[in-house]
């Protein structure tokens, strides 16, 4: 293990509880999220998920994470059990690691929910015009590989532009006060931005970047609690229809704990599809060409099957 994997890894098991790190799949589910986490958010806030468990016998603990890379690093060394969504790449990253996780489910593709914005009087009007410019992006997530599929399109590389790997709260901090030409980001930090500054999005996902969200579990768990697995699924399922259906009353429910205002959520929430449902093999395309392109601009250790992976299946 390299010495930055291995502070990586001690920062992470340092930023959760004694208690989390308890390895007990018969009585505790430990839940990893972050703030893009909507639908099990929702579960969270309205303790539904508790309720559903219940019959099994299962509690639950929740973790919050700032981003994808740390929760699923968390999730492979045992300190969580079920990570909430996260980006695409995220997963990608995790196997080049040789991390044992599970593919549970997916939600349908959102590609408009990310995206490369330039303030309202910047001259570039055109991913192009990028070139040699410092852009903000936080690594590993989908607003990355949003970036160089972008570039890609435009007939670049990532070379030819200077990458700030920044977390979302200091890409925005950077991007408003004129440290970068460009933020990529994604939602909820990407309606927050365009409805609280001067912002025009110069390119999103859509015809570039599929954006699917991955929940997984740690593999270890997987196998040992299906039952557990299966509760959590329908109850994403239902929440991802009852958000799309009710926007305005999910607006309000996540408004308080995103420490946003209900405008902002549900223009958040207007582009995202939730619509979860299983991973299949044959889906996992999208993986692959996340996986090749990363490994084309040497972000990758090595060339990736991104469908040799282990896939949850609903019984």
């Amino acid at each position: 293990m390299s010495q930055l994997r291995r502070r990586t890894l001690i920062a992470l098991l340092a930023m959760l509880p004694l208690t989390a790190l308890a390895q007990n799949p018969s009585s505790t589910l430990r839940i990893g999220y972050q703030k893009s986490s909507t639908l099990l958010t929702v579960l969270k806030l309205r303790g539904q998920l508790e309720q559903d468990l219940a019959p099994l016998g299962v509690k639950i603990s929740w973790h919050e994470f700032s981003s994808g890379l740390p929760l699923l690093e968390a999730l492979n060394v045992g300190g969580v059990d079920l990570s909430a969504d996260v980006a695409d790449t995220v997963p990608v990253f995790a196997q080049a690691a040789g991390a044992q996780l599970t593919y549970f489910a997916q939600e349908a593709p959102s590609p408009s929910a990310q995206a490369i914005v330039v303030r309202t009087d910047s001259p570039y009007k055109s991913v192009a015009d990028l070139k040699g410019k410092k852009i903000a992006v936080t690594k590993a997530a989908g607003s990355h590989y949003l970036l160089i599929a972008s570039l890609e399109k435009a007939g670049l590389r990532f070379k030819d532009i200077e990458a700030a790997y920044l977390t979302p709260a200091d890409g925005r901090a950077a991007f408003e006060r004129g440290s970068v030409a460009a933020w990529v980001t994604w939602d909820p930090f990407l309606a927050g931005v365009q409805r609280q500054s001067e912002v025009r999005i110069l390119a999103d996902g859509r015809n570039v970047a599929d954006y699917q969200r991955y929940y997984l579990a740690s593999t270890a768990y997987a196998k040992a609690r299906p039952d557990v697995l299966a509760v959590v699924f329908e109850a994403l399922n239902k929440t991802g229809k009852w958000v799309k259906q009710s926007p305005k009353e999910a607006a309000e429910l996540l408004a308080p704990a995103w420490g946003l205002d209900a405008k902002t959520v549900e223009l958040a929430n207007s582009r995202r599809s939730y619509e979860v449902r299983p991973v299949l093999k044959e889906a996992l395309g999208e993986q692959q060409k996340i996986a090749d392109a990363f490994f084309a601009e040497g972000l990758l250790p090595r060339k990736l099957d991104a469908t040799a992976v282990p896939l949850w299946r609903k019984n």
